[in-house]
């Protein structure tokens, strides 16, 4: 047996920009996935989350095979993919399945359930006697009557055309399920359903999951493991509850603060300030540091490795381990000085008149 079920090492995926209508020169390359490496083990929720923009989307689709990575490799079940045959993807393929954002797009609306369902069962060439047995089991395993097979997607609510996304991944027994932003376009009224039948068919069937979100809410509830993510590198990588209840980096410090609820005071009081730079031209250094209230010198020079500290959590930050213990986590901290900068820039720019 594999102790892990996916792992990605050293993966990079680069954008070419150009210039010109049909051949132009080339500006430089958008550094969507820069160099990130983790594993996921089975029946385990590992959760990738950042901003938008951050390269989360694009490393499930590295994952799924929708595009092939720069450099790097991906390891399912212990096997490379790098070189595999045709024969091999297509296995690969029923193994990893996906339930995307968004519940209305992601049906075609002039098919039936039952052969939205059955879909990737006929593209697999089952018989069609094992893919109603295994329609119908999914229906079951959603919380869907087996009638709804015969009716359109327009017949269903947000919540009940999502739960027909997941039973569509389910029909090819996948070991992998992909989520990315499974309830945010949903009420949230009904993302706590959905977000509980995901645990249970997990608890039943010992699939594992990878859960692409910004919201960490919902990472706290389903996720063992944390990967925040930057401008496309890795940040911070633990545990669930080690990143909600004591985040090591300032950039997820303020990503809990933010979705910090009501009567819960946030562990570190950290603002973040300005815009995500492009992925085009990303700061020196750092790639964080004209965002953080804590950046030093250092921090523009050099680039922070993913390391591992003494409580086994992994950190890409300069604060480690050396300086942490100076750090007042109560106290707001002082102004970065991006807002200096911005102010001067504004002045600069304003009519003489």
């Amino acid at each position: 047996m594999n102790s892990t079920i996916v792992e990605v090492r050293n993966l990079v995926k680069y954008f070419p920009v150009r210039t010109g209508v049909i051949m132009g020169r080339t500006l430089g390359n958008v550094k969507a996935v820069d160099d990130i490496s983790f594993a996921v083990s089975p029946g385990e929720t590992f959760a990738l989350v950042g901003e938008s923009g951050c390269g989360k989307t694009t490393v499930a689709n590295l994952i799924l095979k929708l595009l092939d990575p720069t450099s790097g490799e991906i390891f399912f079940q212990g096997k490379s993919l790098k070189g595999a045959s045709g024969a091999e993807i297509r296995e690969y393929r029923k193994s990893v399945q996906a339930v995307l954002q968004d519940p209305y797009g992601a049906l075609n609306p002039r098919m039936r359930v039952g052969h939205i369902i059955g879909e990737p069962l006929e593209v697999h060439g089952y018989s069609k006697s094992e893919r109603n047995r295994r329609v119908q089991d999914a229906l079951r395993a959603v919380g869907l009557p087996e009638t709804s097979e015969s009716q359109f997607p327009h017949e269903f609510s947000g919540g009940q055309r999502q739960r027909i996304g997941v039973a569509r991944a389910l029909t090819l027994e996948p070991t992998l399920i992909i989520l990315d932003e499974p309830v945010s376009n949903l009420d949230v009224s009904i993302r706590s359903q959905v977000l509980n039948l995901l645990k249970d068919i997990q608890d039943e069937r010992g699939i594992s999951y990878i859960l692409i979100t910004h919201d960490l809410a919902t990472v706290e509830h389903m996720s063992h493991r944390i990967a925040v993510m930057y401008l496309g590198k890795l940040v911070e990588l633990a545990g669930a509850e080690e990143v909600c209840d004591d985040p090591a980096h300032p950039y997820t410090a303020s990503l809990v603060a933010a979705a910090t609820p009501l009567g819960r005071t946030p562990p570190w009081q950290i603002p973040i300030v300005g815009e995500v730079p492009s992925a085009l031209q990303t700061p020196s250094g750092c790639a964080f540091h004209p965002r953080c209230a804590y950046a030093m010198p250092i921090c523009s020079q050099v680039i922070p490795p993913l390391t591992q500290l003494p409580n086994g959590r992994r950190v890409a930050c300069h604060l480690y381990p050396d300086h942490i213990d100076s750090i007042d986590k109560s106290a707001p901290p002082p102004a970065p000085e991006i807002e200096d900068a911005i102010t001067q820039e504004d002045t600069s720019k304003a009519d003489p008149l």
